[in-house]
């Protein structure tokens, strides 16, 4: 009766043991079951949000945005560091695809377990090395406004400041600003730096108001001159004889009645003179040169012709003027000459 007892025992023992085995197997299952479901649900969900495909080759730019890209989804997703490299990988195309199935089975070597962060050290190093970091390093430490808006500088500055890590950091604010600052444009730089102003975000809000309003005063001033006309030219408005200045030609030189002093006809400035001969300066003829004029040296000392005054032996010749300006001047000098000629007589 005892061994009867024993063998129902054990046969119950061994149905128990079987049944919690077969449970445990298929709440395995279910498990593996629900988590392919949730694989399947985190991949649909990353894939809607359409990450960027990376086929590899030459292209560091293309290799940072791609990390970014799908880095930005993540965040989105909330998505855990296990899952990353998974998801990640997944649209990894061509070239690239095969060089991380090669790089995976050995970073896999020994069981090791390949995080987001390992796995992003690999692809810089293979899409993005160190030159081409450093290259963007250089790029920013020499980065200058120049021609951009401060808009535009300040989006530059940005992109190439997350290659030099030291600039990134809560510590690093005043040295930010300072370097962002030394790269403005001269006009602009001299209405900020008084201000020693050292918060990021004020600092390019400041910069780009002074930009704007200097782009606005420069079109006023454009529009004011475009109104004033092609031909205005700054300088004396009046000549010496309170005349305007555009009224005689060429800024009140010449004859002053609006011909040109170079051929003496109206419509034209001497500069603008259709007759390209020069004046001959002996006889005011254009027909020659100076040099080429027929007209006898008149000495200014003794009146004679074949000589000049800077040769002449003979004395001087009193009384007279050499040349007239107009009829009122000539009549004036015959006035002098009498007058001269009565105070002689009575002398006498």
């Amino acid at each position: 009766m005892g061994r009867k007892a024993l063998a129902d025992a054990m046969k119950l023992m061994a149905k128990a043991m079987a049944q919690d085995a077969a449970s445990r197997t298929a709440e395995r299952e279910a498990q593996e079951h629900r988590r392919g479901g949730e694989d399947e649900l985190r991949l649909q969900r990353f894939m809607n949000n359409k990450p960027p495909i990376f086929d590899g080759g030459y292209d560091p730019e293309g290799a940072l945005k791609w990390i970014e890209g799908v880095e930005r989804i993540f965040n989105a997703m909330k998505c855990q560091d296990v899952h990353k490299v998974t998801l990640g990988s997944y649209v990894l195309h061509e070239e690239a695809d095969y060089w991380w199935k090669n790089a995976s089975q050995r970073l896999r070597a020994g069981g090791a377990v390949i995080t987001w962060d390992r796995f992003k050290r690999e692809f810089l190093i293979k899409y993005f090395p160190a030159d081409e970091r450093n290259r963007k390093v250089v790029e920013f430490m020499e980065l200058k406004q120049g021609n951009m808006s401060v808009s535009e500088y300040a989006a530059k500055f940005e992109e190439l400041c997350r290659f030099a890590p030291h600039y990134n950091t809560v510590e690093a604010e005043e040295d930010k600003c300072v370097k962002f600052e030394n790269g403005l444009r001269p006009d602009i730089k001299q209405l900020i730096g008084f201000n020693e102003i050292r918060d990021f975000p004020t600092l390019v809000n400041k910069s780009r108001i002074c930009d704007k309003d200097g782009k606005a005063k420069a079109n006023y001033l454009k529009a004011v001159n475009d109104k004033k006309g092609k031909d205005y030219v700054k300088g004396k408005p009046y000549d010496k004889k309170g005349k305007k200045s555009d009224e005689g030609g060429s800024s009140g030189k010449g004859k002053g009645n609006g011909n040109c002093f170079k051929c003496g006809l109206p419509g034209h400035r001497f500069f603008e003179c259709p007759r390209k001969d020069d004046k001959c300066l002996k006889c005011g003829k254009i027909d020659h040169k100076t040099e080429e004029c027929k007209k006898p040296v008149v000495c200014f000392n003794c009146k004679e012709e074949g000589h000049k005054s800077h040769v002449c032996k003979k004395p001087r010749v009193a009384g007279g003027k050499v040349f007239a300006l107009d009829g009122g001047d000539v009549e004036a000098d015959n006035l002098i000459r009498d007058s001269q000629v009565d105070d002689s007589s009575a002398q006498e």
